[in-house]
């Protein structure tokens, strides 16, 4: 349709002027057939700008889904990322919580098996006390038996000396 719409006008301008007018003389078939020709293409030319006129309506529309969709999708995801970040944080907190629950009870663990360490080793202490007292008493009477036996030999051999008693046989 543009090439004839072009032809058209190639043939008005190329026309041979009228002296002293702006008349110009023109080839009234070769014109004529010209715009019957454009008649016939201008129904195609509509029916062709209508098709995509409703090509363009169609395309906008799936364009317009289209971009429904993916902010329709881009709002799950935010949310998805929103509850991935709480649970994040609760995990955090939960996990920080606990941290420091297990941390007391480790510290008080660790106090109450010092406290029973510490009461089984004064036991042991008492006891070892006990022993080693019964320990000394118990050499300081062997010790005080031989002072007493190196006495008691000590004076039966003045008193053999002496004369006083008979010499005893010696090993």
């Amino acid at each position: 349709m543009k090439d004839l719409l072009e032809e058209l006008k190639q043939t008005i301008e190329n026309a041979r002027s009228m002296p002293m007018s702006s008349s110009a003389v023109i080839n009234r078939g070769e014109v004529l057939a010209m715009i019957a020709r454009l008649e016939e293409a201008v129904p195609a030319a509509f029916e062709e700008s209508d098709r995509v006129y409703a090509q363009r309506d169609q395309m906008i529309a799936e364009a317009q889904e289209r971009a429904a969709r993916i902010v329709e999708e881009a709002g799950f995801e935010h949310d998805r990322l929103v509850s991935d970040t709480d649970v994040y944080r609760i995990a955090v907190r939960q996990a920080d919580e606990l941290r420091e629950t297990t941390k007391r009870e480790c510290e008080a663990l660790r106090h109450e098996t010092d406290e029973y360490v510490d009461t089984r080793l004064a036991n042991f202490e008492i006891t070892l006390n006990k022993t080693l007292e019964a320990v000394t008493r118990g050499r300081d009477r062997l010790q005080g038996r031989h002072q007493l036996d190196q006495a008691s030999l000590d004076t039966l051999a003045s008193l053999e000396d002496t004369g006083t008693i008979p010499p005893l046989p010696r090993h």
